[in-house]
């Protein structure tokens, strides 16, 4: 049995289908703060299998302990944390105390319950401004916001807790930009509010939610001066933690980029988002934003050769999966009419 933290949100429902369509078994825990357990009810449908969900919060450690001895996990895959930087400025100690002090308890629960292999979803944030690119696994940390700091801090966590323990068996996976959803259109990215990142904003002004883009800056040094990010399908993000999860059977850490080692600029990805709808999505040049570097993308050599893992989704495909999610969902999961008793449901 795996334990999936965030098994609700837009990452973990689709490494849920990753999980399942391997044959493994699943108890996915989150608070729904910002996600919606009717995901998982449609990953069941996607997968034809069933999988244990537990409302829980990863810093009530007795709960999670609960879960890990009642279900006979073996591993981990953490996934639970706030994630948009703009709110970890403003809010930095609610960040501190969800990510960080969340995993503390989370570790403190898997040792209690002599659970010892996790994978970690870390971000590409890590590596701050780039000193070159592409961005490898040796490149300096050094992250620039409170966010980064929380992901930079937990990886630091987890490599003491490694040296410490001979028994940890630690996956650190630095996300470059997930995108896209599953070819379904059943499961995607549902953020709720105004969207921080790209896509799903250029999504909303596809489907008529918000009226247009903001590229923040056209004067960077980059062929059409927008800003160039290293956009990864999520299905092929999910496929990762699979990969790295089979791969654990050495004891210590082990830290890998996860992305495509292309970048794609911000024009670009709007310009193939209007080509793949068949939808104009208006846009309107702004300010840079404060922290933005001109272009960050992945060098995932390491990974393929060590894991065997690469993506293979483009950015057209990127685009197309993630439309059919939005325009079959334009309101997100808030329109489906789910129950929640379809699920193995337990609450912390």
């Amino acid at each position: 049995m795996i334990l999936l933290t965030g098994g609700a949100g837009y990452i973990g429902s689709h490494v849920s289908v990753a999980l399942l369509d391997a044959g493994l078994d699943v108890i996915a825990v989150d608070n729904l703060s910002n996600s919606n357990n009717a995901s998982l009810e449609r990953v069941q449908s996607i997968c034809g299998r069933s999988l244990a969900f537990c409302h829980a919060d990863i810093r009530n450690e007795e709960a999670i302990c609960n879960v890990l001895r009642d279900y006979e996990v073996t591993a981990v895959i953490h996934l639970a944390g706030l994630k948009a930087v703009g709110e970890s400025n403003a809010e930095p100690m609610t960040y501190y105390e969800n990510n960080v002090l969340g995993t503390m308890r989370l570790l403190s629960a898997m040792k209690r319950a002599s659970v010892k292999t996790l994978v970690f979803s870390s971000s590409a944030t890590v590596y701050g401004i780039p000193a070159y690119l592409p961005l490898d696994e040796k490149h300096p940390l050094g992250p620039t916001n409170p966010y980064g700091r929380t992901k930079f801090f937990i990886e630091e966590m987890l490599k003491d807790l490694c040296k410490s323990d001979p028994d940890w068996r630690v996956g650190i996976l630095r996300y470059f930009n997930p995108v896209g959803a599953h070819e379904s259109g059943l499961i995607g990215e549902d953020p709720v509010g105004i969207p921080n990142n790209l896509v799903p904003f250029v999504a909303q002004v596809a489907v008529g939610k918000l009226e247009k883009v903001r590229v923040c800056g056209n004067d960077y040094d980059t062929p059409d001066g927008t800003g160039i990010r290293d956009f990864i399908h999520v299905v092929d993000l999910a496929s990762g933690h699979l990969c790295v999860l089979n791969h654990l059977k050495q004891p210590g850490a082990l830290t890998v980029n996860l992305g495509t080692g292309i970048g794609h600029s911000v024009l670009e990805v709007i310009q193939t988002f209007e080509a793949v709808s068949g939808r104009s999505v208006p846009y309107e040049i702004g300010e840079r934003r404060t922290g933005d570097v001109a272009a960050c993308y992945a060098d995932p050599t390491f990974a393929e050769k060590t894991l065997g893992w690469k993506s293979v989704r483009s950015l057209a495909q990127m685009c197309a999966d993630h439309w059919r999610w939005q325009s079959k969902n334009p309101d997100g999961y808030r329109g489906a009419q789910y129950q929640t008793n379809k699920l193995k449901f337990r609450v912390g």
